[in-house]
């Protein structure tokens, strides 16, 4: 296990690597599930190439072209799916039939259906919890991984969050958070949104995800709220997001006990992988991800310390892009 935690050197940003070209995909099309749902999947990259399938964000977001630009596309066969409700998934918002163990599934329906035998698994945030729980469901799937922003789905990383913690260090953006929810019920804020997230009257849920995708919008990276994801600014994005997201939050992940994910995390002990978190993410802190790398033994922990949680920021995307070179080389 390497814990990768010295300053850069001086001059090291100049060196970073970046994303790899814009790429489009090679194929396209919708799964059908057991359930209501069909799952929107893509392929791109080089159709013979090393298989790896990327997970995103949430629970609740969606693909977008940036995330191919992690992997060389001459030498990978990336694919991509919006997840249950998610994205071009259908249908949009759906929390019928949706949890950690059904989307697992879902991985490897399409896994099955695309002919592949082992992949990379690569996802950040809610992506990474999602990929450790293939990964210690389906071990002899997983080539490696590659992971950023650790989230393990805890009440500590919950009430860090969503109650108190990131409210101390922004304040500002916090009072637009508590705004919707009365004072009355402000003990418990992942379950007074996901009263209004869950409300029959579409204004209310629209209301309530706005404010949802606002705060983490605006604590998601250091380079400030101008650097959120453009689209937190659409209206069934955010309701998709914030519906999915608080569904999951107030589940516990649906995982079978606390903590699911170390305490199974023996399971991962002969796959490689690479953990890239910023030092100063605010959305899941670094606890997480130190916890993650003292409990796999091949997970190799890089601290990229002028970053927050995006994807998208430089130091983030060199360690990521370095990561995915390496995995290439398995």
């Amino acid at each position: 296990m390497d814990h990768s935690l010295t300053s850069p050197p001086a001059g090291a940003s100049a060196s970073r690597r970046g994303l790899y070209p814009e790429n489009e995909p090679f194929a396209r099309g919708w799964l059908p599930t057991d359930s209501v749902h069909e799952i929107y999947y893509e392929e791109c990259g080089a159709p013979t190439g090393k298989p790896c399938v990327i997970l995103h964000g949430g629970p609740g977001g969606a693909i977008n072209p940036t995330m191919r630009r992690f992997f060389d596309p001459k030498a990978w066969r990336m694919v991509l799916l919006d997840q249950r409700g998610c994205g071009r998934s259908t249908p949009n918002a759906s929390l019928e039939d949706n949890t950690t163990w059904d989307l697992i599934d879902d991985i490897e329906l399409l896994r099955k259906h695309l002919g592949v035998e082992k992949w990379c698994v690569f996802g950040g945030s809610w992506g990474s919890t999602l990929a450790l729980a293939y990964a210690i469901k389906h071990p002899e799937r997983v080539e490696s991984l590659v992971l950023r922003g650790i989230f393990l789905l805890t009440q500590p990383e919950l009430d860090w969050f969503y109650q108190r913690g990131a409210s101390m260090m922004f304040p500002d953006a916090w009072e637009g958070f508590v705004a919707p929810i009365p004072p009355a019920e402000r003990g418990d804020m992942v379950g007074a949104y996901h009263r209004r997230l869950t409300h029959p009257d579409r204004a209310v849920r629209v209301e309530a995800a706005a404010a949802w995708s606002q705060w983490e919008g605006d604590t998601i990276s250091l380079r400030g709220p101008d650097a959120r994801p453009s689209k937190f600014n659409e209206e069934d994005f955010t309701v998709a997001f914030a519906r999915i997201e608080c569904h999951y939050f107030i589940n516990s992940g649906f995982f079978p006990e606390e903590d699911w994910i170390i305490k199974n995390a023996d399971v991962l002990a002969g796959i490689p992988g690479w953990i890239v978190q910023g030092r100063f993410d605010v959305v899941t802190p670094m606890t997480s991800a130190w916890r993650l790398a003292g409990a796999w033994p091949k997970g190799e922990l890089k601290v990229i310390w002028d970053a927050g949680h995006a994807s998208t920021e430089p130091g983030i995307i060199d360690g990521l892009v370095r990561a995915t070179d390496a995995a290439l080389r398995l």
